[in-house]
């Protein structure tokens, strides 16, 4: 997801995730600058306290040009999370499942940084509260993740090599579902040996 609060590289379908507002086409430097600066005041201040106002001063642009291009800050964050997905969490086809599952769950855990961490708590909470933006969430950034998982565990699955007692999706739910319970309830560690745990676990 982004040196930690630099978006880079640009992705085309990130730029069009999210609904771009009647106006001027958007600059991809204004873009990267924007995001950017979300991920940076978010980490020093919080969710609570981050405005648009604060993002486009950051940014050194209009907070018209913000509204111009995402509905609000959630919206800006979804974004700059989503590029930050893209860009750190590759979706590998090695032949070799377990391998692949496994690169894949340890690159999903150690994209899983602050302040990523706090964006997706924050995401979270707004879609609960939002339903226009929770189906915002579930399109831009779930249904995603979760459809490259299941492509891992497709192709496990059509080799044999799934737990016998899973479905490709029952498995994904058991790997998100661990993200997000320790993302917004345990706090404990998204890392490594947890990645390896999960790959055998998942798999014969």
């Amino acid at each position: 997801m982004i040196e930690q609060a630099n978006p880079e590289p640009v992705d085309r379908a990130d730029a069009a995730s999210t609904p771009v507002r009647p106006g001027r086409r958007r600059s991809e430097e204004s873009r990267r600058a924007i995001l950017a600066a979300a991920y940076e005041l978010l980490a020093e201040a919080g969710y609570a306290r981050l405005t648009v106002e604060g993002v486009a001063a950051r940014a050194g642009t209009g907070k018209q040009t913000v509204y111009r291009w995402w509905p609000g800050k959630a919206d800006v964050l979804l974004e700059a999370v989503t590029a930050h997905a893209r860009q750190h969490i590759p979706l590998p086809d090695t032949g070799d499942h377990a391998a692949d599952l496994h690169a894949f769950l340890a690159a999903t855990f150690a994209a899983a940084t602050p302040p990523t961490t706090d964006a997706l708590r924050a995401l979270m909470a707004e879609a609960q509260i939002d339903p226009a933006f929770g189906t915002r969430f579930r399109d831009t950034l779930l249904r995603p993740r979760r459809e490259a998982l299941g492509t891992l565990l497709d192709r496990a699955h059509a080799a044999g090599a799934l737990a016998p007692h899973l479905t490709p999706a029952a498995a994904v739910d058991l790997a998100f579902g661990l993200l997000w319970y320790r993302l917004l309830a345990t706090g404990d560690p998204l890392d490594e040996p947890l990645a390896a745990l999960l790959t055998r676990t998942l798999l014969r």
